[in-house]
């Protein structure tokens, strides 16, 4: 297919002829001193592989959205033991085409406190052996698809208006020029067949397999795609260019290479999510030299299981995969103890996923059912605390990976919300008395305002991140006005959580006397701060996202004083 685009290209007399030669034959041959078959070729393979990674790219995300969220909560739900951990990284990289998609999610999730060390090491490792399935796809070598692919992906992307079918379009989008790119790629490297020089260099990475490897895993790195690289890998065999030795040891350090993006994923988040992006690389490393004195018995395996070169080379793929898998399964609490001597320090504790009191064998009985209600509901109230806490740090100590704890707990508070309120409302159908009633009402008034203060810590925090990414600075009197009101709004809010979790009227009424405080002070420091800027004290991108921190901390304070309100029994 990729000789058609370039056989004009290649006709000499077209080419001097045409006005890029400007009828001057001499330029014919060369150009910036490099011969002009040189240069395309290698503007062919550029091209090629830019469209290979933007097709698996575009396939990825396509993929991801017809899954829907259910990804990410089978990754959060299926990891309660290494071995269903495994299973869930095989089956989710299977489904988005791309381990780096897999791992860099299962980063942000123990960064979240989501998930532990533990559970995160065994989805990287199923994650190996799900990412191979690609090359088991480029292997069938169905490039003269590629075109009717991209037709009826676009027909479905842009035509046709259910969400579903879209994703599924995009998905064969990508699918389609992914194949598009290899066949244009593979139309440009088989000219390399005719050079002794690159044939010669590629047949010492089957004697010298390190060096294989070293190449694979730096080409990789660059990319950020083990899948191109394998891609790649599996053209120049096809091309006759590449023999199945030094085929698997490339291939042996793409495996390796692709860890970088993990490690990359991990830049400026908490303790936890740098030792799973460390496990990443640990695996990737040990496995590959582990797995370069065995290259002999992966070949044999391969032929006898096909004739064909580029699926030889996916088998293989497969198969170093699986033995790392299963060799380093059993050895996960091992390396879980080495990744934290390589990064010492104390854990961040991890938020439980979903209701730890709920109970619906308590139902039939109200009042012990509303008292387990009541008690998640304070760990609920508890977490909106810990939200504020971190968004503030954000600012206040320079803690900028504090936006995804605060994220993760804001997707754990609307969990909670969502779990306690199904629980209450299938309590309002048993036989309960007035005074269990008026107990409920306030119990739903109380996570609503809960799962408020939650969003607009989380507003808080988005705050932060954007004042640090565009470096807005802050006047000292700015910042000491937001500290002011950040410790009136916090004791408020502590009372208020306490009032609830003990019914201290008393407490409650103290929470009402000072929201009115907490409301005067957020119009002082609106107009004062106004009267800064006019006066050109304050830089006014930085005023606006002052004005904006200061109105979700009077917002915290308003849906504290709900709490208290719902306590006195005045909702």
């Amino acid at each position: 297919m990729s000789r058609i685009f370039y056989t004009a290209r290649r006709n000499s007399q077209k080419f001097v002829d045409s006005p890029i030669c400007f009828g001057y034959p001499e330029i014919r041959h060369y150009w910036g001193g490099y011969p002009l078959a040189t240069v395309d070729m290698l503007l062919g393979v550029f091209g090629g592989l830019g469209l290979f990674i933007y097709g698996m790219s575009l396939m990825s995300k396509g993929m991801q959205k017809a899954a829907g969220d259910k990804l990410r909560k089978m990754i959060e739900m299926l990891t309660y033991n290494r071995y269903i951990a495994v299973l869930t990284g095989v089956i989710v990289t299977a489904l988005v085409q791309s381990s780096s998609t897999t791992s860099v999610m299962v980063v942000g999730f123990v960064n979240a406190g989501l998930m532990t060390l533990n559970q995160a090491m065994g989805t990287i490792l199923g994650a190996r052996i799900g990412t191979t399935i690609t090359a088991q796809i480029i292997a069938f070598n169905i490039a003269s698809a590629a075109l009717p692919i991209i037709g009826l992906g676009v027909i479905l992307f842009l035509f046709v208006k259910r969400r579903t079918y879209r994703n599924i379009g995009q998905a064969l989008l990508g699918f389609g020029i992914l194949f598009l790119g290899l066949s244009i790629m593979g139309g440009n490297l088989n000219q390399l067949g005719d050079n002794p020089a690159f044939v010669n260099m590629l047949a010492a990475f089957g004697h010298n397999r390190l060096l294989g490897v070293l190449t694979g895993a730096l080409f990789t790195a660059i990319i950020q795609s083990s899948s191109a690289t394998v891609g790649v890998i599996i053209v120049l065999a096809g091309e006759g260019i590449l023999d199945l030795d030094a085929a698997l040891a490339l291939t042996l350090g793409a495996c390796a290479g692709t860890s970088v993006t993990a490690l990359l994923a991990s830049i400026g988040t908490n303790l936890a999510a740098r030792r799973a992006a460390m496990a990443h690389v640990l695996f990737s490393i040990l496995g590959s030299l582990m797995l370069i004195g065995f290259l002999d018995y992966v070949a044999v395996f391969a032929r006898l299981l096909s004739t064909e070169l580029p699926r030889q080379i996916a088998l293989g793929q497969t198969l170093m995969a699986v033995v790392t898998t299963l060799s380093f399964l059993p050895l996960i609490s091992f390396f879980a103890r080495l990744v934290k001597i390589i990064i010492p320090g104390e854990d961040i504790s991890s938020i439980r996923m979903g209701s730890q009191y709920l109970d619906r064998r308590l139902l039939p009985t109200p009042s012990i059912a509303l008292g387990a209600a009541k008690k998640e509901i304070q760990r609920m109230a508890g977490l909106a605390v810990e939200m504020v806490d971190n968004a503030l740090d954000m600012l206040f100590a320079d803690k900028l990976n504090m936006l995804a704890i605060v994220e993760g707990k804001e997707e754990v508070m609307d969990e909670l919300e969502s779990d306690i309120t199904v629980y209450l409302a299938e309590l309002s159908h048993q036989s309960i008395s007035a005074a269990q009633g008026r107990d409920l009402a306030s119990l739903f008034h109380a996570i609503n305002d809960l799962e408020r203060i939650g969003d607009h810590a989380l507003n808080i925090a988005q705050l932060c991140d954007q004042r640090a990414e565009r470096r807005l600075v802050f006047s000292d009197q700015a910042m000491e006005d937001i500290r002011r009101m950040y410790a009136e709004v916090k004791d408020i809010m502590t009372k208020a959580v306490t009032a609830f979790a003990g019914g201290d009227r008393q407490l409650a009424r103290q929470v009402m006397a000072a929201d009115r405080k907490i409301d005067q002070m957020e119009k002082q420091l609106r107009e004062s701060h106004i009267c800064r800027i006019n006066e050109g004290k304050c830089f006014p991108p930085s005023g606006v996202v002052f004005l904006d921190i200061i109105a979700n901390l009077e917002r915290i304070g308003d849906h504290s004083t709900n709490i208290a309100q719902a306590v006195l029994g005045e909702l």
